[in-house]
């Protein structure tokens, strides 16, 4: 199912009155069609399957770790409908299959366009490369901030939230997991 424009469209007319504004004044006039067309685009990831990005591989023997670093992309948070931005770092220890490296940036912005948690979103991009790659492992890091908490609530502009989802080699080997690490962050 598509996004139901109209449905948005009424519905944040409606949202505008709650507030107190006038929905008709000049400045908010195209606002609910701009904000259905938002909202089309950033949880377009709703109406795509991310797996369809990692069909084609391609036969290279390569043992050691790949990693995409600094993979940004934009998500919104499920509990406030605010967006949260970052930066995800892809690693994995092929075997046998390698996977075009932009492939892996286009299956993190197929998952971060839904409406969603970070915890959930690290978790699903680990366990689509570990089911269609069939790597000997996989390490998922991402780090965003949250704009529930920098503009709103707590209000702690700076603060970063930083989740992992290791399978394979990166759980099982600390000093695969620690090479990982050292890259992504650099030494300590």
């Amino acid at each position: 199912m598509d996004v139901d424009h109209e449905r948005i469209r009424k519905a944040v007319r409606e949202i505008l009155i709650a507030v107190g504004e006038d929905p008709d004044r000049e400045g908010l006039l195209e606002t609910p069609d701009r904000v259905a067309r938002m909202y089309a685009e950033i949880f377009s990831g709703l109406h795509t399957d991310p797996a369809i990005h990692l069909q084609t591989m391609f036969t290279q023997k390569h043992d050691e770790m790949v990693l995409v670093k600094d993979i940004e992309f934009s998500s919104c948070c499920e509990h406030h409908l605010l967006p949260f931005i970052g930066k995800a770092h892809i690693a994995y220890l092929p075997n046998g299959k390698i996977v075009g490296l932009s492939k892996l940036a286009r299956v993190v912005d197929a998952v971060a366009r839904r409406p969603q948690v970070q915890e959930r979103m690290t978790e699903h991009i680990a366990d689509l490369i570990m089911a269609h790659l069939k790597p000997r492992g996989v390490g998922v890091i991402v780090e965003a901030s949250h704009s529930c908490m920098t503009i709103r609530g707590v209000r702690k502009p700076g603060a970063m939230t930083i989740t992992s989802s290791m399978r394979g080699g990166f759980l099982t080997d600390p000093a695969t997991r620690s090479e990982l690490m050292s890259l992504v962050f650099g030494a300590k």
